[in-house]
This record gives C-alpha cells, sequence and structure tokens, in this order.
C-alpha cells in the first residue's frame, strides 16, 4: 500500500532495498522481516515501536522456506510504498533504480533505434522489461502473486507495466538460479510482484509532473477500495489506475539531441573510431541532393530552385560529415505512455481449514513514438519530370541524359512513427487449504490473453512511390500526372504525382497516396494448472525434514495477423523507374501472418529444506535446501533442472549461505515458428564502404532446444550486536548459460569483420548477398541482402556481487542505505568470433544495453520534525568503454561516469482515521545531462538512436507534486 507507512530491515535478504527509509522509523529488532506497523501519528508511532502482528510470508524462490533469514538464495525484497516515495512512477521505471536490473528497458531506452517497426520479432520497443544482470530479459522470470505471467510481446517479453500498482505490497526479487522450483525462464532470477490481499477501506493517489525544459507532463490518479464481506469470511478488494505519460517527441527539444552524435569510422589504427558532433548524411539533404549525372552535388535547398551542396568535415565513414548541408533524422527519445490499470480480487474460506479466492487483472496500454524520418534513397527520376524546372530539364537534354539519381530525407512526409496498443487479461481461481498435522495444498487455474496490436502510421507503399515518382505532363490536358496512369489506367488511375524537389514541395494528396497505416495483432494464451503439497512428514536430529511437492501443466499460443506481409505483390505494369519483382511492397517492416501456433508444458518437482545441525558451537543453526524438477516441452523436448543450497547460521550476528543451480530457458514460440519475414534495412556494408537500403530477412527455428544455465551464489548476512541497527549483506554470483539462443545478424559489424577476413569462407557469409563474392571491394558490389537467423550457438557467463548497507541512526530519525552491484566480466562466446567481454561497455549487437562495472544507489532518509521527511536518492554508474572488442581502436576517452540525485519533500496528516500525505519530487535535481553516446554499429543511425548511453536520464530535472490518502 502506498499510503500505509511499512518499516522494516530487512537483514536477511541479499538487497534490503528501500524498505522503511521513507518513514524514519525501524523497528527495534533488525531481524524482524515483513513487519506492519500500525498506522499513527509520528509522535506515537515513535513512542510506540511494538508492532501489530507479524504475518508469515513465503519467501520468493522456494514454496517451503517462509523467511529471508533462512533463504540461502540472494533475495531482494522491496516495499512498494517506499519505492514510490523515491520515484513516483510506474513500477517498473521505480525497480530500475536497483543496481541488479543493469540493461532492463523502459519509454527513455532509446526509442528510436530502428525496432519501432513492424518487423520479425514484434516488440513493443517503448515497453517496461526487467533484466537482471543484463543477461537478457528473457531469462528473467516475472509472476504475479507467485504466478506466472503470460508474455506481453511475441519476442517473449513482459511488460511490467501490466502489473496493478495500487495494491501492490512489496516486490521479492530472487538474484539467482529457481527453474527447479518456477521452471522455464529463471535463469538470473526472479521479480515476483505481491499484492496486499487484506487492504479495507479507501486509497487514493494522485500526482502530477513536469520537465524542467516543460514538456513530459505527466498525471496519474487511483483508487481502491476494500472490505470484509459474509461476517469476516470473505474479503473484496478492487483497483483502478490511470497513467498518462507523454513523450518527447524530438530529440532536438534537449541540447544533447541537438548535437546530433554519432560514431564513425571503421575501428582500425589507419581510421579509429570517433564521437562525431553534428553528424550529417552527406548522401542526402532535406530538400533533395542529386547524386548522380550532370547536375551531381546539387540540392534543392528551396522549392525548385538547385543550389551547391555545402560539404561538412570529413568523418572516417564515407557518407557522413560533421555539419553542412546533410540530412539527419530528428526521433523520440522518450516514448508515450497511457496506462490503465484494473485489480479485482475476492477471497472466501469455505471452512476453517479450505480457503478460495478469485482474481483478474484487465490492462491496456498505448506506447507512442516516432523513429527514423521517411528517406528517398538514389531513386530514378526522369528528366522530364513534370516538376522539374525547364532550365534543369534542358541541361540534362544537353548532357545526353534522361534520368538521375535523387536521395531525400523528407520534412513534409510524416516521419516513422509506431503506436502499440497493448491489452492484458488475467484470470485466477485459487483453492487451497490444510490437512493432516501441519500439511498445506494449494492449487489454481490461471487464463491469460494478451493482445499486442502495432501500427507503423506512415509506412511508404514503394508501388505507389514508384508510381508517383515518375511525374510526366499529360498531352491531353497538360497537366502533371503519373506516367503509371497513362499507361496502366486500370491500376493507378488514382495516383498522384510527386513533386520532390524541395523542402516542402510535396502535395498532401501525393503524400497521402504514398503513405498508408499498416499494422499487426499478435494474440497470446496461456492456460496454466497447478498444484501442490507442503508439509513436514519427518523430523531429523536437528528438526522437522519439509518437503514440496508440486505439478503443473501450461498451454501456450501465439498467432499473428497482418495487413502488411512480405508476399504482398507490387505490380510494376506501366511504372517506368524504381520498381521490379524484387521490389517490397512497403518500405517499412511487414510481418507475416501466421496462423496459431501452441506448446504444451507438463512439469513435476519436489523440494526439501533439510535441518542438518541445530544449537551447535558454531552452528546454531544448518539447514540444506534443494530442488528437482522434470519438464517436458512438445516442441523444443525434455529438461532436468535442480538446485541445491546450504543455509548457515553461525550466531545471531553471521549467517553464511550458497547455492548451485542448474537452470533452462526453452525457446519461445517465436523464436521457433516466426514465419520467414522481410523488411528494409540500412546499414553500412564494411566491404564497400557503402550505406544500401536493402531487403533484410529472418524467421524462427523449429531445431532450437532449451538453453542451460548453471549459476552459483555465495555470500554472508551480517548483524553485529556491537552496533545495533546496522545491518549488511554480501552475496557473490557465478552465471553460465550454455546452448543459449542467439539471433545472428549479417549487419552486425564483428559478423561481416569475420566473413571478410575469411574471404568469403567463413559460414557467417551465408548471411548477406552482394553481386560479386567477397573480393570486389567496389561500390557496385554493395550488399543486396541481409539475413538474421535463430540458433542455440552461444554462451554468456557472467561474476560480479552484490553488498547492501544500512545503519538507522537513533535517537535522531536518520536512516542510511547503500546498494551496490560490481559485475567485472560479462562475456560473449561464439564459434568464430572473438570473445567479447561486455562488462563496462555502453553500447553492443543485438539490442544490447550499458553495462556498468558498478551500480549504485544510496538513500538517505531524515525526519528533523513531526510529520515532515526528507529523502535523498543518489544513483551512480562507473565509465563505460566504447566497444568490447579488443581488436577495434578507438580514438576517443571512455564515457564518463554519472550520478543523479533525487530530492523527496513529504508531510503526512493524520485527521482522524485517516493518512494524507502530500509530498513535492524532484528527479535529477541538478538537471545533469547524459554523457554523449553512440553505438559503434549504427553509424548510419543518424539522429533516431543513440545520443546517450541506455540507463543514464536524458529528460532532466523532472518535478512531481502529489498526495497519498488512507481513508
Amino acid at each position: 500500500m502506498r499510503c500505509t507507512v511499512h518499516v522494516a530491515l530487512l537483514a536477511g535478504a541479499s538487497a534490503l532495498a528501500f524498505a522503511s527509509f521513507a518513514s524514519g522509523q525501524t523497528t527495534t529488532n533488525p531481524a524482524q522481516t515483513n513487519v506492519d506497523v500500525p498506522q499513527a501519528t509520528a509522535s506515537t508511532a515513535q513512542a510506540t515501536p511494538e508492532v501489530s502482528k507479524l504475518e508469515e510470508i513465503t519467501v520468493t524462490g522456494s514454496r517451503i522456506i517462509h523467511s529471508a533469514l533462512s533463504s540461502p538464495t540472494p533475495l531482494t525484497e522491496v516495499n512498494a510504498a517506499d519505492l514510490a516515495d523515491v520515484h513516483p512512477t510506474t513500477i517498473g521505471s521505480e525497480l530500475t533504480d536497483l543496481p541488479i536490473f543493469s540493461g532492463s528497458h523502459g519509454l527513455s531506452t532509446n526509442p528510436g533505434n530502428g525496432s519501432l517497426t513492424t518487423g520479425p520479432t514484434a516488440p513493443n520497443s517503448s515497453a517496461s522489461v526487467l533484466n537482471l544482470r543484463n543477461m537478457g530479459s528473457n531469462r528473467t522470470l516475472v509472476l504475479l502473486d507467485g504466478r506466472r505471467l503470460e508474455s506481453t510481446s511475441p519476442d517473449g517479453s513482459i511488460d511490467v507495466n501490466m502489473i496493478p500498482q495500487m495494491l501492490l505490497k512489496r516486490v521479492d526479487i530472487v538474484t539467482g538460479g529457481a527453474s527447479a522450483v518456477y521452471g522455464s525462464d529463471a535463469v538470473t532470477g526472479v521479480v515476483n510482484f505481491i499484492t496486499d490481499t487484506h487492504f479495507t477501506g479507501l486509497m487514493v493517489n494522485a500526482y502530477t509532473g513536469l520537465s524542467h525544459d516543460g514538456d513530459a507532463f505527466t498525471n496519474d490518479e487511483g483508487l481502491a477500495w476494500g472490505t470484509n464481506l459474509f461476517d469476516g469470511r470473505g474479503h473484496f478488494e478492487v483497483s483502478f489506475e490511470n497513467h498518462s505519460d507523454p513523450d518527447v517527441l524530438l530529440r532536438s527539444q534537449r541540447q544533447w539531441g541537438r548535437d546530433v552524435w554519432t560514431v564513425q569510422g571503421a575501428g582500425t589504427a589507419a581510421d579509429p573510431f570517433s564521437l562525431v558532433e553534428n553528424t550529417r548524411i552527406s548522401t542526402s539533404s532535406f530538400g533533395g541532393l542529386i547524386t548522380k549525372g550532370t547536375l551531381s552535388g546539387q540540392q534543392f535547398a528551396s522549392n525548385g530552385v538547385l543550389s551547391p551542396f555545402v560539404n561538412g568535415t570529413p568523418t572516417g565513414t564515407p557518407g557522413y560529415q560533421s555539419g553542412g548541408d546533410g540530412a539527419y533524422s530528428n526521433s523520440s527519445f522518450k516514448s508515450a505512455l497511457q496506462l490503465n490499470q484494473l485489480f479485482a480480487r475476492l477471497d472466501y474460506d469455505f471452512t476453517d481449514s479450505v480457503h478460495g479466492n478469485a482474481t483478474f487483472v484487465g490492462v491496456y496500454d498505448r506506447n507512442s513514438g516516432v523513429a527514423t524520418q521517411n528517406t528517398l534513397t538514389n531513386v530514378t527520376i526522369g528528366a522530364n519530370n513534370a516538376f522539374l524546372p525547364a532550365a534543369y530539364q534542358a541541361a540534362l537534354a544537353t548532357a545526353g541524359q534522361s534520368t538521375f539519381t535523387f536521395s531525400k530525407n523528407w520534412l513534409d512526409v510524416p516521419p516513422e512513427s509506431t503506436d502499440t496498443w497493448e491489452r492484458e487479461y488475467m484470470s485466477t481461481l485459487e483453492l487451497q487449504g490444510e490437512f493432516g498435522a501441519g500439511y498445506h495444498w494449494d492449487s489454481w487455474y490461471t487464463h491469460a490473453e494478451t493482445r499486442q496490436t502495432t501500427r507503423e502510421n506512415t509506412n511508404i507503399n514503394n508501388e505507389h512511390l514508384a508510381a508517383a515518382l515518375n511525374a510526366v505532363v499529360d498531352p491531353a490536358t497538360g497537366q502533371a500526372v503519373c506516367g503509371a496512369a497513362l499507361t496502366n489506367p486500370g491500376a493507378f488511375s488514382n495516383c498522384v504525382p510527386l513533386n520532390v524537389f524541395g523542402p516542402t514541395s510535396e502535395s498532401q494528396a501525393a503524400i497521402n497516396y504514398i503513405t498508408s497505416p499498416t499494422q499487426f495483432l499478435a494474440i497470446q494464451t496461456m492456460d496454466d494448472v497447478s498444484a501442490s503439497v507442503t508439509g513436514a512428514p519427518l523430523h531429523d536430529w536437528a528438526g522437522p525434514v519439509n518437503v514440496a511437492l508440486s505439478a503443473e501443466w501450461r498451454r501456450l499460443t501465439d498467432e499473428l495477423a497482418s495487413n502488411a506481409t512480405p508476399s504482398d505483390a507490387v505490380d510494376c505494369t506501366g511504372i517506368q523507374y524504381n520498381c521490379s519483382s524484387s521490389t517490397l511492397l512497403w518500405a517499412d517492416g511487414s510481418t507475416p501472418d501466421r496462423s496459431k501456433v501452441a506448446e504444451t508444458i507438463s512439469e513435476a518437482a519436489l523440494e526439501l529444506e533439510v535441518p542438518l545441525l541445530a544449537n551447535q558451537f558454531m552452528a546454531k543453526n544448518v539447514t540444506f535446501n534443494g530442488a528437482a524438477r522434470y519438464t517436458d516441452y512438445d516442441t523444443s523436448g525434455p529438461a532436468v533442472t535442480w538446485k541445491a543450497g546450504l543455509d548457515w547460521q553461525v550466531n545471531d550476528q553471521l549467517t553464511l549461505r550458497a547455492t548451485r543451480s542448474k537452470d533452462i530457458r526453452a525457446p519461445t514460440l517465436n523464436e521457433l515458428f516466426y514465419p520467414v519475414s522481410l523488411s528494409t534495412f540500412q546499414v553500412t556494408d564494411l566491404l564497400t564502404g557503402q550505406n544500401p537500403l536493402v531487403p533484410y530477412q529472418g524467421g524462427g527455428n523449429p531445431k532450437l532446444v532449451p538453453e542451460v544455465g548453471y549459476t552459483t551464489t555465495a555470500g554472508f548476512v551480517y548483524q553485529p550486536e556491537w552496533l545495533p541497527r546496522f545491518s549488511m549483506t554480501l552475496d557473490g554470483f557465478w552465471i553460465t548459460i550454455t546452448n543459449a539462443i542467439t539471433n545472428i545478424q549479417g549487419t552486425n559489424p564483428t559478423i561481416q569483420d569475420v566473413c571478410y577476413a575469411s574471404g568469403g569462407s567463413s559460414p557467417y557469409c551465408l548471411l548477406q548477398q552482394r553481386p560479386n563474392g567477397f573480393t570486389d571491394t567496389s561500390p557496385a558490389n554493395a550488399v543486396t541482402k541481409w539475413y538474421n537467423e535463430e540458433i542455440n550457438i552461444a554462451s554468456q557467463s557472467t561474476t560480479g556481487a552484490d553488498l547492501e548497507a544500512n545503519y538507522a541512526f537513533q535517537p535522531f530519525p536518520l536512516n542510511l542505505r547503500a546498494l551496490v552491484t560490481y559485475q567485472p566480466h560479462l562475456i560473449y562466446r561464439q564459434p568464430g568470433v572473438p570473445t567479447v567481454d561486455l562488462a563496462g561497455v555502453a553500447f553492443s549487437a543485438n539490442g544490447l544495453q550499458a553495462a556498468p562495472v558498478w551500480r549504485a544507489t544510496y538513500i538517505a532518509t531524515y525526519k528533523p520534525v513531526q510529520n515532515f521527511a526528507v529523502d535523498v536518492m543518489e544513483r551512480w554508474r562507473s565509465s563505460l568503454a566504447w566497444t568490447g572488442v579488443s581488436t577495434q581502436i578507438v580514438s576517443m576517452p571512455r564515457i564518463s561516469s554519472v550520478a543523479y540525485t533525487d530530492l523527496n519533500l513529504s508531510y503526512t496528516l493524520t485527521p482522524g482515521d485517516s493518512t494524507v500525505q502530500v509530498y513535492f519530487n524532484v528527479q535529477n535535481l541538478f538537471n545533469k545531462q547524459p554523457p554523449p553516446g553512440a553505438y559503434l554499429g549504427a553509424n548510419g543511425a543518424v539522429g533516431y538512436f543513440g545520443g546517450f548511453v541506455a540507463g543514464d536520464d536524458p529528460i532532466g530535472a523532472y518535478f512531481t507534486l502529489g498526495v497519498r490518502a488512507k481513508l
């Protein structure tokens, strides 16, 4: 609950994140975990620290361990109310403040990165997706009240914006493998969102926010209500929340965006990579540049009038300059989010030993963003084009030239922009109870469905474009018409000729003719039936041996429906230029239709908790925890996972713990069965130095098998008697993933280098097509097609440690907390490709985000007077290298470290039995701008990708004013 004051020193967890610091109070015993303090005035709360109740809460990551203190697996327990205090926004954005979520994705993770298309994996590129250890979001399992969630996107990712927040109580984060307990995907950990199932009364939450630059105006309103029913045997609660977060439409709204940063060069000693400011594409302009013929090198800087093209300063890459008249994009750097969440739950005690509940979650959200400008790239224009002024037609005729080539970044034609609508529904029916001497049974059924509609708002119809570009004079009327309308009137009678000669030369009618919205609908469903029995069938010399037996059956389906597919045919009859049988109908990526595909998963699991020693010297309590699971996928085969852990409580001050696990991630239906798809892609061909706009083909691979992960954790919990109210945890982690499913992209610079170094013999050369093999470096041999492929080929590994320290001063109410993650290695291995360590690297291929070696969050809470609290949070990351490839040469210093300071001021009123808190929050208090950065493999993505490192703050200072009330 956001309004209820929760206090706890979660000393048994591996990270005790954010619990209690907002209230400035602490419990008298730091070992008391998950304690609710009764609502009271500040003076009463300080004078009366005793607790009202101590609930038994099962630890996420185990079905039989009931305290984080006794969990061998590192566990972060995050109080939802306290997260909202320091960062009032969506829960996904709040969680990314934790250092363990390096590489997570959100609204400001470079939304204009080119994935805002109806492309092969069909993601929502603005979704809030959690990623533990930067090992891949698909390897982080997300649960709601211990129940698996259906993916919200065909790529298998889960947008945690679907989590209902008004009644969210806490978030448990297992930072170790847990597939033996929860099944596939729990390779790097589990994030379990826990709702408050006993809430009564009325709760109101509302806030509004505005950036330092006067944009990104945010509103959030929420209501929650709960009541007991049927003389206390039942309970009902419901919540609704609306969140409106508009995008920051253009990068030019920030100074770092106006600087248009890219990295250019070849990465060699002779031509090292360098950071370029004010980058321009020198082969195109906003008014149109003639690129071949007697008029070559001239542009239409104003409508219908040619003038010399002014070149900028050369960079290390042909076709790209700093300054000059060249073009660039101006995309979004923060996507829009419109979010509505509905949650309802009914609980009922059928008997004293049988309890049931029904839960419904319904979520609607819409993301919007702008990617790159629509462009013309070396299109052929007839010398007698009806819109070309007579003087220029005469010059071409004198030169004996019947055509010329032309490139343009459109200003009048709207840029590529995408809207994504997600509708998620989940219903769960659960029965649980007790029998015999302390045995507990639990069973549930969940049905979930996600419908994601992704629309490219201004997709270019290449057939219409080719027809419209060839504008001729109608001999009957003397008016400009499409040539195809005269030669093939049956197909092109409605064609509107397109004037491209100038920055604002296009008519709206012509724009409407060449553009059209295209969209696809992705539908995923999940039916999940599970049952478990827990209890202690025997005792050994040290205590009861707890056992949990569980079984689960799931059926997943996935289907796609599109109104723009790669098989859409073009009709070139009557079109003179820019059309052939190989032309794709749609310029932006089209998604093929796919009938429903399905997979069924059957699982059985056993978990044991065996006490080994109790009340011995140097061994107050030693417990073994083990689990094993058999899983059978009817698509990718069987798998066995296991886990073994040891919890050694040396004494009341020191606990040691360690685990070893084998975990899996099964391929998604999308990875297995995605049909062959085509889009168009523009990236530098490193063999010829050209940057052609060519087809890009990908698809699924039904031969994929589950990935296998091995995780080791070891650490300790320290609560010294000599320093009361202090706790510290330190846990190391070692994770290795073999048989990793990897999307191998022919466009990847490293893949290209390996191919060219082999002279064409490398199998990676099959990921591209070109006319003359791999020895011809002339422009005529530029690549004509790229491919990507899903394959079990790679391995990943990482090592590091998580540290948390907490101290609550007394008698004055000051709480201090530090969370630190150290991750010195993040290694990717792939046959035939140099091994890369991406720890401490800013950018990489395959969508990998920044992976700082050090990430830290520091929190201080001070309550100088009654009812008034001051929270300060400092977020810091270490400096970053530009590349993890040792053979690549860069000429620029590392991207500097950066820290952001957040401030929250709150005042709490307690009229009667109600509690009202008013707060003022400032994110990025000092308006720190992100250090400039860009991806080495995206030198052609000028103005629509890069400019800052993912995870940094591109918004600047942001002010929020809000109120929370419990009535």
